[in-house]
């Protein structure tokens, strides 16, 4: 099967030295990127600004804003079987780019945010022969967020994981997931490795979507 998987933060520019993004290592999204090669499938991996080397097989398109990971994910979906949404993807961006380094005396109080674009909610909205993926990193009532964005995404299944703590979630190497599917199952995989999360994840989502 081919997989198209996102993974990692966005930076969104403010200046040419500064930028909004988020504590997305990229590790979770590598590991599935990884997990489905190794299980025999073809991997389009889409970047944000990761520290990690690319999975040994994948075809890799780095990008670094929302708008490019958004451009990216829409020209590649052609064959595609199961797309994994694991990017930490901006929910804002500056409404104004400063050309120059805005100066200390400026100052930076005032940043008008305006929304980025959805990637998940666009490929939701497409009549699409694809099993979707999305995730949801949440610090509280995880499965009620995670359902509201299964419904409103129009996703075939969300991967929520608490992201509270420290020792699961973004930056760390193990994570727990609850996977809440479009039908009403919900599945827990406790905490591991994300490499061993990832194997379970892509077993789930190729025997979903055959």
């Amino acid at each position: 099967m081919l997989f198209l998987i996102t993974a990692g933060p966005t930076r969104e520019p403010i200046d040419p030295v500064r930028f909004i993004s988020n504590r997305s290592s990229g590790k979770m999204g590598y590991a599935i990127a990884e997990a489905a090669i190794e299980a025999g499938h073809e991997v389009v991996l889409v970047s944000g600004p990761v520290c990690i080397a690319p999975p040994a097989g994948a075809r890799v398109i780095n990008v670094t804003t929302s708008d490019e990971m958004f451009e990216a994910v829409h020209s590649n979906l052609e064959g595609v079987e199961i797309a994994v949404l694991c990017a930490a993807v901006a929910d804002f961006k500056p409404a104004n780019y400063s050309p120059e380094k805005i100066k200390k005396e400026r100052g930076l109080e005032n940043i008008p945010l305006i929304p980025a674009r959805d990637i998940l909610a666009s490929l939701g909205k497409l009549k699409k022969n694809f099993f979707l993926a999305g995730f949801a990193a949440e610090t509280e009532m995880l499965a009620q967020n995670a359902q509201k964005k299964l419904r409103e995404k129009n996703c075939d299944v969300i991967v929520g994981n608490d992201v509270s703590g420290m020792n699961t979630g973004m930056e760390s190497d193990h994570n727990e997931v609850v996977l809440y599917f479009k039908d009403g199952e919900i599945l827990a995989l406790p905490r591991e490795k994300k490499s061993g999360i990832a194997k379970k994840i892509v077993n789930i989502f190729v025997s979903r979507a055959k």
